[in-house]
């Protein structure tokens, strides 16, 4: 990856709340020449012998769905895992085949790309709930329909409330759901270090970084006082769903880029966030 060399972080400690790519997204910050401080905010947790995950091929199998729609990339492997403990994964293929599988953006395609499969229809970027509903529209494809929602750690009631609107029959299937970190110090701290404002720049991938974030710091009532110290901020949101859960904690991101991709936040925030911080704190002396 090249960096835009006129784009800089030097000087700035910018707190990163992402847990499983924490190591690439630390490298990325000091390439553009910040300070990482990590405070990984989730862990996946899968969902015991998930009887959801289990029960679905037998019912792909009897033709019960006519539309699968994948959300994630982990969540799609992780299905194909579950399923693979009592499964042959030709089985498991066969069964994907029966029915018209919708992919979420490119992780989801990826992950189907490696079974052999292609999805019937991908959404495009931003790669939300609403463009996976608007491809379906696009292709008459959802009144009268059964289909199957590979759930990614949340459910996503709006997507499933948008179905149900268009005539479709749906059944989520959960696969995993995203918990806090076992060790909570990394993130206490750096939500003291945000409190004392030593701290520049706040970087979220993703909507559930910020209910924990949250989370954690009305444990401490303290979740008014970070409200207040992120104004004193530069928050980069990933895209538009880590965007509307900002906003319903009060939070409006400075920065959000046209890609939502790690590497094209990273860029978008060190060309924006010196402008960011100086203007932000201008405005409140």
């Amino acid at each position: 990856m090249t960096t835009d060399m006129g784009a800089t972080l030097r000087g700035l400690k910018v707190v990163s709340f992402e847990s499983r790519r924490a190591r690439e997204m630390a490298e990325l910050i000091r390439r553009y020449g910040g300070e990482p401080v990590l405070a990984p905010s989730m862990r996946e947790v899968a969902l015991g012998e998930n009887r959801a995950a289990l029960d679905f091929l037998p019912e792909l199998e009897a033709g019960e769905f006519d539309v699968v729609i994948l959300m994630t990339g982990v969540g799609t492997r992780t299905l194909n895992q579950a399923l693979l403990t009592r499964y042959p994964q030709e089985k498991i293929v066969a069964a994907l085949q029966k029915a018209r599988l919708v992919a979420r953006g490119p992780k989801p395609v990826a992950a189907l790309k490696e079974l052999g499969l292609t999805p019937w229809l991908s959404a495009p970027e931003p790669n939300t709930w609403c463009e996976v509903l608007s491809v379906l529209d696009a292709a008459a494809a959802i009144a009268g329909k059964r289909m199957a929602v590979q759930e990614y750690g949340v459910p996503n009631p709006e997507l499933v409330a948008g179905l149900k609107q268009r005539g479709a029959e749906v059944k989520t299937i959960a696969i995993y759901r995203w918990a806090l970190p076992e060790d909570l110090g990394p993130l206490r701290s750096a939500i003291q270090q945000i409190l004392r404002g030593d701290a520049d720049v706040a970087l979220f991938t993703n909507g559930a970084q910020v209910d924990h974030v949250f989370r954690i710091a009305a444990e401490e009532t303290a979740e008014d006082r970070l409200r207040s110290a992120c104004e004193n901020l530069a928050i980069g949101s990933v895209g538009p769903i880590c965007t509307q859960v900002l906003e319903k904690y009060g939070l409006k991101p400075d920065i959000e880029p046209a890609h939502p991709k790690m590497g094209a936040l990273l860029a978008e925030v060190a060309a924006s966030a010196p402008a960011v911080l100086t203007a932000k704190r201008r405005d409140r002396k």
